[in-house]
């Protein structure tokens, strides 16, 4: 299982993206991955930064993938009106 809290927070840096990228490739058919990000699927290609990486991690993150896109106000904002 992989969370990152990165992805969103600016472009990868190229050891990042190294990092990233054998992660997946490692993973990839072998082992599950779950990923978790507040940032939408679209963005993630230029938040990776190297069309080519991006486009070899992207590639073995979205095949035989099960995607869940969450809808709506977050949790923590919500809870944040209701405390003012």
């Amino acid at each position: 299982m992989c969370c990152d809290r990165r992805l969103g927070d600016g472009t990868l840096s190229e050891p990042e993206r190294r990092d990233f990228w054998e992660i997946c490739e490692d993973r990839y058919q072998v082992r599950s991955l779950i990923l978790t990000s507040q940032l939408p699927v679209t963005r993630w290609h230029e938040q990776i930064g190297d069309p080519t990486v991006a486009d070899g991690i992207l590639d073995r993150l979205v095949h035989n993938a099960h995607r869940i896109e969450m809808r709506g106000d977050s949790m923590r904002k919500n809870r944040g009106k209701a405390n003012t």
